[in-house]
């Protein structure tokens, strides 16, 4: 595993984007919650909506690979950044050489996403990671297209979500707010829900219905 870790987190692009990543003692930082996780709760379907160069993907992809029981990471990316995930073969190339071969890529938003044939198809997801645009508008979004295909008890994450900030990732001309954040203050009010922030690194929120044992 540290083999595995010290590789990975070689690659400067996996220790950004605020997951709290350090090489030089081999930390995953927020990675550690994401592997745990999934090696507890032993899904067989997660579904990661956006990530820079695939930090989430690859590490919950890893801890699937781990349970030894064949789970697989549908990864939602509609590559507006960069060009970065354009090229299927290079994507899944990517993919390969991060030991993560069980990551499916969909270059689609959400949008685009919940009119495929895969979408209409996709059920029991045991875990879904939402960490695409960063606004209250999309998170929600995102949230509810896969609310109703979630596993009784499936968690949720959302990262960014613990404070507002500017963004300008998609350009000095195109800043935006996160403001994720809002949203997770309107899930806070369902009486059904669960909310847990992890004010680490860029923050974590954990989402569960709390009525699921």
């Amino acid at each position: 595993m540290r083999q595995w870790i010290d590789g990975l987190l070689a690659n400067s692009a996996m220790r950004q984007m605020g997951h709290g990543q350090r090489a030089e003692d081999g930390n995953l930082g927020l990675g550690w919650i994401y592997y745990a996780l999934a090696r507890a709760l032993r899904p067989q379907r997660v579904v990661v909506i956006g990530s820079w160069r695939g930090f989430v993907p690859i590490v919950l992809a890893r801890a699937l690979a781990d349970n030894v029981e064949g789970g697989q990471v549908v990864f939602i990316d509609p590559s507006l950044v960069d060009d970065f995930w354009k090229d299927p073969a290079a994507v899944a190339a990517h993919f390969e050489a991060s030991g993560a071969p069980n990551v499916t890529h969909h270059r689609a938003t959400t949008q685009q996403f919940v009119e495929t044939d895969v979408y209409r198809a996709l059920a029991d997801v045991g875990l879904l990671f939402i960490d695409g645009l960063h606004t209250h508008e999309q998170a929600r979004y995102d949230y509810e297209a896969f609310r109703d295909k979630l596993l009784p008890g499936a968690p949720v994450l959302f990262h960014d979500s613990v404070r507002q900030r500017t963004s300008r990732i998609y350009g000095p001309d195109k800043a935006y707010e996160h403001s994720v954040v809002d949203f997770i203050e309107t899930l806070r009010t369902d009486p059904d829900l669960q909310v847990l922030d992890l004010p680490l690194a860029d923050g974590l929120t954990v989402v569960r219905r709390r009525d699921v044992p």
